[in-house]
């Protein structure tokens, strides 16, 4: 455990008990625990596998490249239709960390194992994604406008 870590479990609340149960079960594969992003970021190698965040509704481990695992268990959460490559495995109980600390192993060591092989999912180009119609139309009556949006990095 790394005590640069632990206010983030004194400060969780409401899901300080999954959290500091998922902590244990995430340690226990044999994980670097780092800080990150305000919060704990459990690495392979140098490579991000798994984040510890909470929500107002839930709890969650964020695995970086999710959508590369098999998901057998149909656990895995896309956040968003944005989100690309993380998914999360969300939890509103300790009972519920618990009853599924088998299978949080498993597809933790599974996103390691990805990590381990180099796969990473292919993500899309900015151009890929849908532009509002409104943003398009002002991009196309203001030139100042439209070179700063080109300017901005993907």
């Amino acid at each position: 455990m790394n005590p640069n870590v632990d206010f983030y479990f004194e400060k969780a609340g409401r899901w300080q008990k999954e959290t500091e149960c998922l902590r244990k079960l995430v340690l226990s594969c044999g994980l670097r625990e780092e800080l990150k992003w305000g919060c704990p970021c459990y690495t392979h190698d140098g490579r991000n596998i798994v984040l510890i965040h909470d929500f107002k509704e839930y709890c969650a481990l964020l695995l970086f490249q999710g959508a590369l695992l098999k998901d057998e268990e149909g656990l895995l959460v896309q956040q968003t239709a944005n989100v690309q490559a993380a998914r999360q495995l969300r939890f509103t109980s300790l009972a519920e960390v618990q009853g599924r600390q088998a299978a949080v192993k498993a597809y933790v060591f599974e996103a390691i194992e990805a990590e381990r092989a180099g796969l990473r999912v292919p993500l899309k180009k900015t151009t890929e994604f849908p532009m509002a119609e409104e943003f398009q139309q002002e991009l196309a009556g203001d030139a100042a406008l439209k070179a700063a949006f080109e300017a901005l990095t993907p």
